[in-house]
Order: structure tokens, then sequence, then C-alpha cells
């Protein structure tokens, strides 16, 4: 039975399971396998990165009251974030990275930067 290699087309000699005619049309295979994931990754963490920056160039002191007008402004995008985390008193802040925000009202948000003792636990 011949066997075709899966990168290149041509034709895999050897062992019955082999599936590529050598390592470099393995690696390219794999790698292109690999790079489609990577680009939907890639576009997330850029959004992330951007949202970060923005709550860290909006609240250089730690802690900020803030319009949703001026996040939005900024680009903002309220849609990608990297965690939540919820207080004993019911408050849902929303994180990216360290960096976060609590919605006060419906256009008002508290600005916050979490401490590094509370990050590493």
């Amino acid at each position: 039975m011949e066997r075709i290699c899966l990168d290149c087309g041509h034709l895999v000699k050897g062992r019955s399971d082999k599936k590529f005619c050598n390592d470099a049309c393995r690696n390219n295979h794999n790698n292109k396998v690999k790079s489609e994931d990577n680009v939907v990754l890639k576009k997330i963490n850029v959004i992330l990165k951007k949202n970060r920056s923005i709550l860290a160039n909006l609240n250089p002191q730690g802690k900020v009251k803030i319009s949703r007008k001026k996040l939005a402004a900024a680009g903002f995008n309220f849609d990608y974030h990297t965690f939540t985390f919820n207080t004993q008193n019911g408050n849902s802040y929303t994180f990216c990275y360290e960096y976060g925000y609590l919605l006060l009202n419906e256009d008002e948000f508290l600005l916050v930067k979490r401490e590094e003792k509370m990050w590493l636990s």
C-alpha cells in the first residue's frame, strides 16, 4: 500500500505507520496545525493586553472612578478579561491581569489594581 506524505505529497517509504517522508515535512506540518490555533490566541492576547494597558493608563494611583464613556473612547473591550473576583459582600470585580474594575452604576466604574500580596495567594 502506497502512503503519501501529509505535508508535501511525496511517496513515503519505511514503516507502515509513517506519515511523513522526513523530519522537515513532519515539523512543517505540525507548525501549520499549531499556527492555526495560535492565530486565535494571538488575537485574544492582543485585546487583553490592550485592555490591561488602558486600565493601567487610566489608573496610575491604584484606585479611581471613571465613566463608561471614557473607557469606551480609549478602546476598551468589555467582552475580554482574564478573571472575575467576587467579594464577600457581593461585589464582582472584573480583571485584566492585575488591573480590574467594578461596575458602580450603569455609567461609572471603579478602577483598581490588585495588590501583589493578594495576587500571589
